[in-house]
């Protein structure tokens, strides 16, 4: 059983190990750490952690460094997550802050959480599979041009273009026809889960008289494609390049776990496997990542840190970063910790929300967006 002061030496290896990325000795821990013994003493302590799979010596005669089994006690009993600082508490708040629908939220979440972290950042989109649909916008563009809006209660908001030759959309006739039929879909389909709007979707337009069929066909079969595309869980991520920067952290090539990470599949059900309680942050290291595919060997020389954020439909997705196991967990942590917590926060039902700052904006304004 390891002593209270071989869990100190433990922590202290963790932390020079990732500041320097050198093995530690017993002389540099003396010298630079006030433990008041001798650096026979400190052998000992270390003798005792690697027999304990803590810390190895990655070559012969050479200092020592963590094992995932030491970097999972030092995760579990010695980290201290320390706060971000105000600086970085603004910059999180007023960068999101400036997003204008979900996909915009979660893409500037990445971006800003690589920075903060040097690692890759992982958003997930909330679950879709509870989803329901909030509301449905159908605006005239033009001659033959129509776009269809769909946003549904986790405040996903999906726009596309369609062309339909010949539907003259700019005429007075068309655009009191499209306020007809975008009434008609929101009474039938507002409410109705993501799950049960394609059967209502695909025989709509048999109740519209024979010279409309065409156009509430080819809308709602556009429509139909959002549905199903939104139904997808699916991860938004930035900062790869981070991986190239630690490349000398990985024993071999970073193309496996370059292939792993592009495996949305693999991370999703990681990141489901992960379990989170409250707005902690749940870390897995290293050979705890296998099990989860063959791609998930890639991933055994990584950590992935995750926290939980609630979406204003209420579903709880991930967000969180993904690095080397030599990684600094105290600021990484934090940091997963305070994004998560402001999303939910901007995603909450009683906060303003970005869907509706999109949903507000004029069919012009929308239009010049693509």
């Amino acid at each position: 059983m390891v002593s209270d002061r071989g869990l100190e030496v433990l922590r202290v290896i963790v932390q020079d190990y990732v500041a320097s990325r050198e093995p530690v000795g017993s002389k540099t821990i003396v010298e630079r750490h006030s433990f008041g013994v001798s650096a026979a003493t400190i052998r000992n302590d270390m003798a005792q952690l690697e027999e304990e799979e803590l810390i190895a010596a990655p070559h012969t005669s050479s200092g020592r460094v963590p094992t995932d089994k030491g970097y999972r006690v030092f995760v579990d009993r010695l980290t201290e997550v320390r706060p971000l600082t105000a600086v970085q508490r603004q910059a999180i708040e007023t960068f999101l802050g400036q997003a204008v629908d979900l996909d915009d939220v979660l893409s500037r979440t990445t971006r800003l959480l690589s920075q903060l972290t040097n690692q890759v950042a992982l958003a997930q989109y909330p679950s879709f599979g509870s989803a329901r649909l909030r509301h449905v916008e159908v605006v005239g563009l033009g001659a033959s041009r129509i776009m269809t809006v769909l946003i549904t209660d986790t405040g996903r908001v999906d726009q596309r273009l369609l062309e339909v030759p010949g539907a003259n959309a700019d005429s007075p006739e068309m655009v009191a026809f499209l306020g007809e039929l975008r009434g008609r879909l929101n009474a039938e389909l507002g409410g109705k889960a993501l799950a049960d709007v394609g059967e209502p979707l695909r025989s709509f337009a048999s109740s519209f008289p024979p010279e409309r069929t065409h156009l509430v066909s080819a809308v709602a079969g556009c429509l139909a494609e959002q549905v199903a595309a939104n139904r997808q869980d699916r991860l938004v991520m930035a900062g790869a390049a981070n991986l190239a920067r630690t490349e000398s952290d990985f024993s071999g090539s970073i193309y496996p776990v370059l292939e792993a990470i592009e495996e949305q599949v693999i991370l999703i059900k990681l990141f489901g496997e992960m379990e989170i309680e409250g707005d902690s942050v749940s870390v897995s290291i290293g050979h705890e990542n296998q099990g989860f595919g063959p791609g998930a060997q890639g991933l055994n020389e990584t950590s992935v840190l995750a926290s939980g954020y609630t979406a204003s439909g209420g579903s709880v997705a991930r967000v969180g970063v993904l690095g080397p196991t030599r990684m600094d967990y105290s600021n990484n942590m934090a940091a997963v910790r305070a994004t998560a917590r402001y999303l939910t926060r901007l995603l909450a039902v009683d906060s303003p929300r970005v869907d509706d700052r999109r949903a507000a904006e004029t069919p012009d304004d929308k239009h010049e967006e693509r």
